[in-house]
């Protein structure tokens, strides 16, 4: 068995009391002693820091570069504008999903950002499929995320710049005198930042922002927590290689001119699937009780007809009540729909609601 790997943090994670997890290879805190629930509360009240250093950062160079890497997702990225940064999916011949990125313009070329348990294959793919570009991981940056409403004075009073960032803008300054690139976004629901900066000063980085009374660390037990709760999907459950962006109710990444076009991998399903609608698709669901539906529950009609499967679910915190994510047959995924959950083996009635359960907090 390897050793898991760590990140830049490692040793300020466990001089905090961090509960170090195996997460996709690397060693994590899935928690703090202050527990999940006040990490939670943090990121919702305040601002929570989260290291995110286990995802992929990727650069890719030379002229082209947006037009070349469209060959593989199905997002408009040549009309992005430099600091610009779209959400999208790297997709298959199946119209499957083989991972979820955000991808933002820069000046030589893009900026992209793989999950932690893709990062290696992602890289393989790309170089695979741009042979006229570089594409090299940034295997010496750190990634920091500050997530909540204090978040963003919490920066500008170490750069003013930082607020006059829009959602999904990113922008190259200096922190405390360090290098960095603010990227105004993230994984929470609420508005915040993500920093990449060079790994032998994340520490110090991190040190300065959790100095602010404002700041607290939060690990992954939160940020799950919370994702669910802004009904984002999470790559290997409520998305994968036989999940298709339609589907995953992702149709909004895949803009005007890609639709019109196509040229992306999976294009004739995706295609056809926004014109015609898939078979199944993802929704919010809400079970009755205080018993969390968990990943893998069968989801039926009220009839006992198996219908679908939780692909996601937990407590939500800020709802106060069971939440869950999962796929069902599309005649059934409108909203205020009635469903029965099995949960331990017995029957438990949810209903179908609007994604996400708590509403986004971005700065538009």
């Amino acid at each position: 068995m390897s050793a898991l790997k760590t990140t830049p943090l490692d040793q300020l994670h466990r001089e905090l009391g961090g509960r170090m997890v195996d997460f996709a290879g690397w060693s994590m805190p899935v928690q703090y002693p202050s527990g999940i629930l006040k990490e939670h509360s943090q990121a919702r009240e305040r601002a929570a820091l989260f290291d995110v250093s286990h995802m992929g950062q990727v650069a890719i160079t030379g002229p082209g570069a947006a037009a070349a890497i469209e060959r593989v997702v199905p997002a408009d990225i040549q009309s992005l504008a430099v600091g610009r940064a779209r959400y999208t999916q790297l997709t298959n011949d199946a119209g499957g999903i083989i991972d979820d990125l955000i991808i933002t313009a820069s000046d030589n070329g893009l900026f992209v950002v793989v999950n932690a348990g893709g990062r290696d294959e992602d890289l393989a793919h790309l170089q695979a499929h741009l042979p006229d570009h570089e594409v090299r991981l940034l295997d010496d940056r750190a990634l920091l995320a500050l997530q909540g409403p204090a978040a963003v004075g919490v920066l500008a009073a170490m750069a003013p710049e930082v607020a006059d960032l829009a959602f999904m803008e990113s922008r190259e300054l200096q922190l405390s005198g360090l290098a960095v690139r603010v990227s105004r976004l993230g994984y929470t629901g609420e508005d915040g930042f993500e920093i990449s900066v060079h790994q032998d000063h994340a520490q110090k980085l991190a040190r300065t922002l959790l100095a602010n009374e404002a700041v607290a660390p939060a690990g992954l037990g939160a940020r799950d927590s919370l994702r669910l709760e802004a009904g984002l999907c999470l790559y290997g459950h409520d998305i994968d290689t036989t999940t298709s962006p339609i589907e995953a109710a992702l149709a909004w990444t895949i803009g005007k001119r890609r639709r019109e076009e196509g040229g992306f991998p999976g294009a004739e399903r995706i295609l056809a699937e926004l014109k015609d609608g898939a078979a199944r698709r993802l929704v919010g669901l809400k079970p009755e009780g205080r018993a969390p539906a968990r990943e893998g529950a069968t989801i039926m009609d009220t009839a006992g007809n198996s219908v679908g499967v939780v692909t996601s679910g937990g407590f939500g915190p800020t709802v106060g009540a069971p939440i869950a994510m999962g796929y069902v047959e599309t005649a059934l995924a409108k909203a205020d729909t009635a469903l029965v959950i099995e949960l331990r083996g017995k029957p438990v009635p949810a209903e179908v609601t609007k994604l996400p359960f708590v509403p986004h907090r971005y700065h538009r």
